[in-house]
């Protein structure tokens, strides 16, 4: 004896073995034994071979016209075995009855289940709007098809160019576009990025850069919307002659010095820093529009601000307008490096020059700067400087336990042409930043950063502090040590008009100055209030995606700048295993092949060809050229 039975949505015809009240015992044909329940079973027979049974049936079903066969169902509720008898004419074979099973189970549009072997005809209505619904799911069908096919062959259909552009950053995965977009991508094996930059729809690796970076961060557009700036505190005019140093690129002015001899080697040294969080107040919508890009975002040859130009504008300390500054003045014996004394202000301040560094490098050597019989440019400016500089490096250094090392070389991004065309020259400028003027702007933007973070402390008042113990940095709501920089407290405060912590600082920095003990009720942000510890997580968040932004259109323009120079072989010194970083540029990358090498040795690489659309470089290691020093560590001076 022999039985068709469901199972798991699927009709099967296997022996019987064994029967019991609810279930049967059965065995299929590759003696496969299992046990069934007596529900499950539909028909019962013993005279047709099971093996060939449900492959007659199926060729069987194929023969039944559907609608016909729906018309002389009765409208009622029925039977597989009713409908053989009436359908057939006859007392239907086990093969018939299967057969007709299957053509029913298998046309959920015309019949619909409704139990072990039992149906009922879709009433009119319902089977003329499910049939239009599958001829419309079948000409979708047909037309992706013809999508897929067309993208595949290098065309973009007319009904994508609408939306083809989303497809970068933020596609809507629930259209019919996307839909044959990615099973395009998955008979081709290319990527999102490979296929569209194949399609043409974006014109190189440049704009896909761009353009991803941009969909996903800034869908609305980079521009502001227009907003009336507040008014200003009327502040004094400070009697002082301060200098900005900054390179020939820097729009975004937000710090200055100034230095005036009080008697013998004790000098007062201004640190005048913008003052854009006197018009951004908490909440406000200038602060709304910082606090959504929380930094500015750098690239080569352009930039995202992240305060409007008109904040930018107001408050950059462009050389001979009066303009809100918070001012640092450190009274100190620059013979000895003692502080005698610090204070902070609000004031105006007019700067007398902005020095540009690539203008004034070459001038300001060491010799010059501790001989004074030597000539130089500005020396009642950078000779004070200078020397009070290196008695608060040398203090930082006992701290520390081990000078600095800050001879590695960076460079500048410098390109003839549109950011936004890879054909624009590019130019690399380096700059070792152990160059005296980088280091006296990074010393004096530590110190400000150091006091300002202790000021805050003192005060009773929160900010968002950097501290760096047991080989982790993290920011927190209270003051800890740095240990990498070798100070007792650490914040970043001198950057407000590029970087959301800075502003949130300085407005913490402004209420303890004219407030004094009493900020702790006035300040912006009260002790303990869990907004710093949100904004902290966003700002980590967001400035890491800026900076690896800003990291991949880097690596893109040296490779650029490889092809441009048409350089083939270059010198690089190895960081670890088979990883290196170029001596001619700022580019790192493994050199499969490579021989293990020590840290520091440099070695003679082949440049083969590279990838701008996955910023790789094909690599060929040719030999060892010399050993060379341990790589510097870099600290946080860079970035105050």
């Amino acid at each position: 004896m022999y039985v068709v039975f469901e199972d798991n949505g699927q009709f099967k015809a296997e022996k019987i073995l064994s029967e019991a009240d609810t279930s049967l015992q059965v065995e299929s044909a590759s003696g496969k034994r299992s046990k069934i329940k007596r529900n499950n079973t539909i028909f019962f027979f013993d005279n047709q071979n099971p093996v060939t049974l449900l492959e007659d049936a199926q060729q069987l079903a194929e023969d039944i016209d559907l609608e016909f066969l729906w018309e002389c169902a009765p409208q009622a509720e029925f039977q597989v075995e009713e409908l053989a008898r009436d359908y057939f004419g006859h007392e239907p074979s086990v093969l018939e009855k299967t057969a007709l099973l299957l053509r029913l189970h298998g046309a959920p549009v015309y019949f619909h289940r409704k139990g072990k072997g039992q149906y009922r005809p879709a009433p009119p209505d319902i089977l003329k709007a499910a049939l239009a619904a599958v001829e419309k799911k079948q000409k979708q069908a047909e037309q992706q098809a013809a999508w897929i096919e067309a993208l595949k062959q290098g065309i973009v259909p007319e009904a994508f160019k609408p939306v083809i552009h989303t497809f970068l950053a933020k596609p809507d995965k629930n259209t019919f576009e996307w839909k044959a977009f990615s099973q395009a991508l998955a008979e081709t094996g290319e990527t999102v990025e490979q296929l569209l930059l194949r399609l043409q729809v974006y014109p190189h690796p440049l704009a896909i850069h761009r353009e991803k970076f941009l969909g996903l961060n800034f869908p609305k557009g980079t521009q502001f919307k227009d907003i009336t700036l507040p008014d200003l505190p009327d502040l004094p005019l400070a009697d002082v002659e301060p200098y900005s140093v900054d390179d020939l690129f820097t729009t975004e002015i937000d710090d200055a010095f100034s230095v005036h001899q009080e008697s013998g080697s004790v000098y007062r040294i201004g640190i005048h820093i913008a003052a854009p969080a006197l018009m951004v107040e908490r909440d406000s919508e200038l602060d709304k529009m910082a606090r959504d890009r929380m930094s500015t975002v750098y690239m080569p040859g352009d930039k995202i601000p992240m305060q409007p130009e008109s904040v930018i504008n107001t408050f950059s300390l462009v050389a001979g307008k009066p303009t809100p500054a918070v001012s640092l003045y450190i009274r100190a014996n620059i013979d000895t490096g003692e502080i005698l004394a610090s204070e902070t202000r609000l004031e105006k301040v007019c700067v007398q020059e902005n020095l540009r560094t690539n203008l004034i490098d070459p001038l300001i050597t060491v010799e010059a700067l501790e001989n004074e019989s030597l000539p130089m440019p500005y020396p009642f400016l950078f000779r004070p400087l200078w020397k009070l500089g290196q008695h608060l490096k040398a203090a930082r250094e006992v701290i520390r336990g081990k000078p600095e090392n800050n001879n590695r070389v960076e460079y500048t991004f410098v390109l003839d042409g549109p950011a936004d065309n890879p054909d624009s020259v590019i130019n690399l400028a380096p700059r070792r930043r152990d160059a005296p003027l980088d280091l006296i702007v990074a010393e004096y933007m530590l110190l400000a950063n150091t006091q300002w973070a202790g000021f805050l402390n003192n005060t009773g008042l929160p900010g968002i502090f950097r501290s760096q113990q047991a080989g982790r940095t993290r920011m927190s709501t209270h003051a800890l040590p740095h240990e990498t920089i070798g100070v007792p407290y650490y914040a970043w405060c001198t950057s407000p008009l590029r970087r959301y912590v800075d502003l949130i600082n300085q407005s913490q920095i402004i209420a303890a100055a004219q407030h004094g003990v009493s900020a702790r009720l006035v300040a912006p942000f009260k002790p303990k209030d869990a907004d710093l510890y949100a904004i902290i997580g966003a700002f980590e968040s967001q400035y890491t995606l800026w900076s690896e932004f800003q990291s991949r259109l880097e690596r893109f323009w040296c490779l650029r700048w490889f092809e441009q120079q048409q350089i083939t072989r270059v010198e690089a010194t190895v960081l670890r295993d088979n990883l290196v970083r170029f001596n001619n540029a700022p580019f790192v990358t493994e050199i499969n092949g490579m021989p293990e090498l020590e840290r520091g040795t440099i070695v003679e690489i082949d440049l083969m060809g590279n990838n701008l659309l996955e910023l790789t470089l094909d690599c060929q290691y040719v030999g060892q050229v010399e050993q060379a020093e341990s790589e510097p560590h870099a600290t946080e001076a860079s970035q105050s």
